[in-house]
């Protein structure tokens, strides 16, 4: 149990470490060009989710989300108390990690957002965005477990373009980003609808999930 809750830390500090510090670098080198700083803001996300997952997913399952581990515990596959647990360490490395990248940088280590991220369209692509992670993760552990880490990586890619929110799909990250005035970052008061949106979206990618793998297969 240890060692899965230091594996949750450590693997959520280094995936909002490049959230952050690769959001800040595509901030500085783009000319205040926002479509080019949110590709490299892209690319750093979607490759370290792949090595992140491959990595720690044989320690801990390499949630790295609350909600992965709230979706686990419903199906039983882990205790309330572990998923509590997972999601409090997960929060934690997640703020650690935003310090982190804050030092690179030279910026402040405490900081609050100002970037707003209100409104329907906002919260709507958290639903959206949480869904469609949950249901690749839930369906293609299933129907291709090999390839989980590439398709959960693809996803967030794509997800960061398709959505206006830019696919956060995470209570961890949400919370992290919170404390980040940097381009990465999202203003408190939009915080706690992110989550809501979020949980709604994985417990709706549940119930899919749950149908789809629940149907017989055609020969």
């Amino acid at each position: 149990m240890i060692r899965n809750l230091a594996a949750e830390c450590l693997g959520t500090a280094l995936l909002v470490c490049t959230v952050v510090g690769s959001g800040i670098m595509g901030d500085m080198l783009s000319g205040g060009n926002d479509a080019v700083a949110l590709l490299g803001n892209t690319i750093a996300t979607g490759a370290i989710l792949y090595v992140l997952i491959t990595m720690f997913g044989p320690l801990s399952g390499a949630h790295f989300n609350p909600v992965v581990s709230l979706v686990m515990s419903l199906l039983g596959e882990m205790t309330a108390k572990k998923a509590v647990a997972y999601s409090v360490v997960q929060i934690m490395g997640g703020v650690i990690g935003t310090w982190v990248a804050h030092l690179m940088f030279e910026l402040p280590l405490f900081q609050l957002s100002e970037t707003m991220r209100t409104g329907t369209a906002q919260y709507g692509s958290e639903v959206v965005a949480s869904f469609g992670l949950l249901l690749v993760i839930l369906l293609g552990r299933h129907f291709r477990p090999e390839q989980v880490a590439s398709l959960v990586g693809f996803y967030i890619t794509a997800g960061y373009w398709f959505t206006a929110s830019t696919s956060f799909a995470n209570p961890a990250v949400t919370i992290a980003r919170t404390f980040s005035n940097s381009f990465a970052g999202i203003h408190y008061g939009d915080t706690i609808p992110f989550i809501v949106a979020q949980i709604i979206g994985a417990i709706m990618a549940l119930i899919v999930a749950k149908y789809f793998l629940a149907t017989p297969q055609a020969d």
